[in-house]
């Protein structure tokens, strides 16, 4: 299930929150309130928060990380200062989500680096035209930028692929047969009516052109850089500004295929 707690990111959020609560009492009342299900397991401190974790990734249909995040943020959101104790544990626990493809954010939450955020609330989003509930996707990518601008160009293809995919499927187009970023745009961009107007001539070529290279070129941005294909020993690197122009172009891109949807549909 692809909202399991990974096991070292439970043996090091249980350790981390024995430690600092260190108290069955609160400890209880912390995953109760976190909605953590059924009863405060037996053992010590660590092993109360590592049985209680385990348990949260065997039950069925369960969001195990939802729970995690709630968890984990009043810890996270302490101000230390570095080399603190508690800077290094909180610390320990961002490593230990990030060797899992998973960060933790200034505004508690963890993100699933490189996965679609096509959630079905996204989607019913995207369906509805609801630009609100998408700037909220894209403003959790920008708060990636500083620390993981990877994964925040990643997400914003992410997005545009959500889109793209939506698409295609509320209106029961052909889906490419590969199912990444270009084709799937050029499948919408067909069905949109995207084509050349003799009266616009070169003017509408250039912007229709300018589209697609945005889209080819965030694309191959998220190969060669982006978090969903690993990183290698030594990931090619980029500067925030640069990862913020991709993340604003694509931003742009999907609200102008929303707009575009809705004006045409």
């Amino acid at each position: 299930m692809e909202s399991q707690i990974p096991n070292n990111v439970i043996g090091a959020v249980s350790s981390v929150l024995a430690k600092h609560y260190y108290s069955h009492s609160k400890l209880n009342n912390l995953f109760m309130e976190s909605g953590a299900p059924g009863d405060a397991p037996e053992g010590n401190c660590e092993t109360k928060c590592r049985s209680w974790l385990i348990r949260c990734n065997e039950e069925q249909d369960f969001d195990a990380l939802e729970v995690l995040e709630l968890l984990i943020s009043e810890f996270m959101n302490i101000e230390s200062y570095d080399e603190s104790d508690i800077s290094k544990e909180q610390t320990r626990i961002k490593e230990s989500l990030l060797r899992n493809q998973l960060s933790y954010n200034e505004h508690s939450q963890i993100l699933k680096s490189g996965s679609s955020p096509a959630s079905k609330s996204l989607s019913d989003s995207i369906k509805n035209g609801d630009l609100a509930s998408i700037e909220v996707e894209f403003d959790r990518t920008i708060s990636q930028l500083d620390q993981d601008p990877q994964s925040a160009i990643t997400a914003s293809s992410s997005i545009i692929e959500a889109v793209c995919k939506t698409y295609i499927e509320t209106f029961s187009l052909e889906m490419p047969s590969k199912q990444n970023i270009v084709p799937l745009w050029r499948t919408v961009q067909q069905d949109l009516g995207l084509n050349f107007d003799a009266n616009l001539g070169d003017d509408q070529r250039k912007i229709l052109q300018g589209i697609a290279s945005i889209i080819d070129g965030v694309g191959a941005y998220r190969t060669h850089i982006g978090s969903a294909h690993g990183r290698g020993i030594e990931p090619p690197t980029i500067s925030i500004p640069e990862a913020r122009l991709a993340v604003n172009a694509s931003h742009t891109l999907v609200v102008f295929i929303l707009e575009r949807w809705q004006e045409v549909k």
